[in-house]
């Protein structure tokens, strides 16, 4: 019995021994990897339009409006937004623009002036420039949206009775 009982022993250390021949490990590494590009989406339209309401002379003129913009970059990608009113009806790159009738274009040519502007206390316009200056709107990203408000107001009303609209470009640049 003892023999047996020392061949036994033998052959677990040789099996253990053996084991630990085959316990060596080699490795290696690899990376996880991934570029992230600065971008930017914006959102506005119909959602986003602003209404001056109906005008009633004497008392129509400097009605306003507003509504918000909505714009997400990537986090940390400064960005500018820039606001064009159409140049079909005389827009210009400094955020004045004029409305032109919605039915009635044939027949009524009155354009009904309005300006847009980023504060509201309609002093700052809010144009369609990139860069810095007073009519310069921007910010820097933080990958979730940043609204903002942008103001409209008409300096005169004295026009043909009719609706009209003028459609702003919205522009970021990043």
């Amino acid at each position: 019995m003892f023999k047996h009982a020392v061949a036994a022993a033998v052959t677990a250390t040789l099996a253990l021994a053996s084991g630990s021949v085959l316990a060596d490990t080699v490795g290696a590494t690899f990376q996880v990897k991934m570029t992230i590009v600065k971008s930017c989406s914006v959102t506005a339209g119909s959602t986003s339009d602003i209404s001056l309401g109906t005008s009633v002379l004497p008392t129509a003129t400097n009605q306003t409006g507003n509504n918000t913009i909505s714009v997400t970059c990537s986090k940390t990608t400064p960005y500018t937004v820039g606001l064009l009113p159409s140049s079909t009806n005389g827009g210009t790159t400094d955020g004045t623009g004029a409305m032109s009738s919605v039915a009635n274009a044939a027949t009524n040519t009155d354009k009904v002036p309005y300006a847009l502007y980023s504060n509201a206390g309609n002093s700052t316009v809010w144009g369609n420039t990139t860069g810095t200056g007073a009519n310069v709107v921007g910010g820097s990203g933080t990958g979730a949206a940043i609204t903002h408000t942008v103001y409209a107001k008409n300096t005169n009303a004295n026009f043909t009775p009719d609706s009209y609209a003028d459609t702003v470009t919205v522009t970021v640049t990043y």
